[in-house]
């Protein structure tokens, strides 16, 4: 009875809640002036962004598929100097879903960044202007 118990268990289905409330599922996707939580990281390696832009600081990469390029979002819950607005220019192979990864000059202060659960207010999504908060549109 004990091994039929634990074969139930091991068997489970277990929900990860990153992808039921997680940009992946359907209808989910940021609207303006929405405020979401992310996994931020920080990067300091790189020439050009998947934009073409050259990196530099206020440039975060992000799942296109959650924020497209073009996006402009509001960076709160991190340390003071990286506060702010930040333009989605750049996507990144490891970041997925409801993650952001800001771009920091010094590799030694990306690394002593860490990785930290960060608010992010989407102020546009995309290149689109029209799509982009109502207060920010006044």
């Amino acid at each position: 009875m004990a091994g039929f118990g634990f074969l139930l268990l091991y068997e489970a289905t277990i929900i990860d809640s990153r992808t039921v409330d997680g940009p992946g599922a359907p209808g989910l996707r940021p609207t303006p002036g929405s405020r979401m939580v992310f996994e931020a990281t920080a990067y300091c390696k790189g020439q050009t962004t998947k934009s073409g832009v050259a990196v530099r600081a206020g440039i975060a990469a992000a799942d296109p598929d959650v924020l497209p390029l073009g996006s402009v979002i509001q960076l709160s819950g991190v340390p003071d100097e990286y506060k702010g607005i930040y333009t989605v220019l750049d996507t990144g192979p490891e970041v997925k879903g409801r993650e952001i990864d800001v771009y920091i000059w010094s590799c030694y202060d990306a690394l002593s960044f860490g990785r930290r659960r960060v608010e992010v207010r989407v102020l546009r999504l995309g290149w689109d202007q029209k799509a982009t908060a109502a207060e920010i549109r006044r």
